[in-house]
């Protein structure tokens, strides 16, 4: 049984060596091709040595989206600490975070797929995955209201046309609903947070290697663009490399 990559601690539980085999299994066969039958036999296992961890394949699914979440989130909640620890900017803050995402997501790309690639056939994530689904765009939204708050964001030039289109949920992530002028902030901050998520997929799936010549420069530039959505100013300039 070959589990590179997995810490010693992790293998000393049994759900952590069956996730560590899952998770190469992953990039080989992808979500869609995950079972407790071909964990098992990957791993030199029985199939009741794996059922007794994770009884059903949703079970295991459900494990490794959790840990995929709240892996991302957490890479991007260190990388926010640095920055404000530096006194970076909200803007420099928000480059920061959503690079320290790009790397994850290309360090872990059948995890990344996993999150946010096509839906397994079959599997609906449960209730239990929406606080660790949550850790990323509340990094998000921690910068923008701390932009808010310190005035460096600019009000918008085309506000929404018409009543808030919110769940609750997402009032109560941010903190509370802005005022005007800025009262569609967090609507504009989803719009933000989409696009994040679209480029992260046309990067890790090679869909602008073709077409720009500096993929990492390209996504700090399409960060700084669409954070003028939510009026913050993104510097540009320095490297990612």
């Amino acid at each position: 049984m070959d589990v590179s990559g997995a810490s010693a601690a992790d293998l000393d539980r049994p759900a952590g060596t069956v996730k560590a085999i899952a998770r190469q299994l992953l990039v080989k066969l992808g979500a869609g091709g995950l079972s407790l039958d071909a964990v098992a036999r990957d791993g030199g296992l029985a199939v009741g040595e794996v059922e007794a961890v994770f009884p059903h394949r949703d079970d295991l699914l459900t494990a490794l989206v959790l840990d995929a979440y709240n892996e991302s989130g957490a890479a991007m909640e260190r990388a926010d600490l640095v920055a404000r620890e530096a006194g970076a900017s909200p803007g420099a803050r928000l480059l920061a975070v959503t690079r320290a995402l790009r790397q994850w997501s290309f360090d872990n790309s059948a995890e990344f797929t996993l999150i946010y690639g096509s839906p397994v056939p079959g599997y609906h994530a449960p209730q239990v995955t929406v606080p660790a689904a949550s850790r990323t765009p509340a990094v998000m939204a921690g910068i923008v209201r701390s932009a808010l708050e310190a005035g460096e964001l600019a009000p918008p030039r085309r506000p929404l046309p018409g009543p808030s289109l919110l769940l609750p949920e997402a009032v109560q992530l941010f903190g509370g609903a802005p005022g005007a002028p800025y009262s569609d902030l967090i609507e504009r901050g989803i719009v933000l947070w989409s696009n994040l998520v679209g480029l992260l997929v046309f990067q890790v799936f090679s869909r602008t290697h073709d077409s720009v010549r500096d993929e990492s420069a390209f996504f700090d530039f399409a960060i700084a663009v669409a954070a003028e959505g939510i009026g913050l100013d993104v510097p540009l300039g320095e490297t990612t490399d």
